[in-house]
């Protein structure tokens, strides 16, 4: 049966301002948002208070037989509950930055994740953000954007993101992070970050927000 509803896929680097013009544009076609990324930093987090090694392959699918991930959307804004615990903020703390790529490397976690994606988007019209959404998620996704920025310039927006939120942290500590999860994202052996070979890049490097939005809306 073929699927009715409409996907738009979006993929890129860490910090590349994926979620917002995700969530700019879902709210702008009035689509659902799903943060896929949320979802691999909601199991991160769990293997962080719970010791999980990710090289024990057995406590890993043992961990995430236990985790439940639910994804409310209001207002334009997304929570994030991990076994009924709003962790929203705390996903996106630094300590959880660190390790969230090495998380999401193990063939196990992104199994689940794709699973649960995929069933998010059988029946609704969905934006959907992450590394992979437009090759392994939803290869037959109706638009595929791949976002892609100067690292300078990356650095330095989630250096301001985590400093207006009371983080201490430096710019370097940033840079060295993203650079760390872009070597991981793309290397490795299960789903790495690729462009589809369909996909419209863009670089927003010199774009705002409203002139990012505005490029896709063209190409829809």
């Amino acid at each position: 049966m073929a699927r009715t509803n409409k996907i738009i896929a979006i993929d890129g680097y860490s910090s590349c301002g994926k979620s917002t013009l995700a969530k700019a544009l879902a709210k702008k076609l009035h689509y659902v948002y799903v943060d896929s990324g949320a979802m691999y930093r909601a199991v991160t987090l769990y293997f962080i208070r719970n010791d999980i090694p990710i090289t024990d392959t057995e406590k890993v699918i043992q961990a995430l037989a236990a985790i439940h991930i639910d994804l409310h959307n209001e207002a334009g804004n997304t929570t994030i509950f991990l076994n009924d615990e709003d962790v929203s903020e705390e996903i996106r703390q630094m300590y959880v930055s660190d390790y969230v790529s090495e998380v999401s490397a193990v063939k196990a976690v992104r199994s689940a994740m794709v699973t649960q994606q995929q069933k998010l988007g059988q029946r609704r019209n969905i934006v959907m953000d992450g590394r992979d959404i437009g090759t392994t998620v939803f290869p037959d996704a109706d638009l595929k954007i791949f976002m892609t920025a100067d690292p300078k310039v990356r650095a330095e927006r989630r250096y301001l993101e985590l400093k207006n939120k009371g983080e201490a942290i430096t710019l370097e500590e940033v840079f060295e992070n993203l650079a760390h999860r872009d070597y991981i994202d793309t290397t490795r052996e299960e789903s790495p970050l690729i462009r589809a070979e369909d996909a419209i890049v863009l670089d927003n490097t010199d774009l705002n927000e409203e002139e990012q939005l505005q490029f896709v809306l063209d190409r829809l």
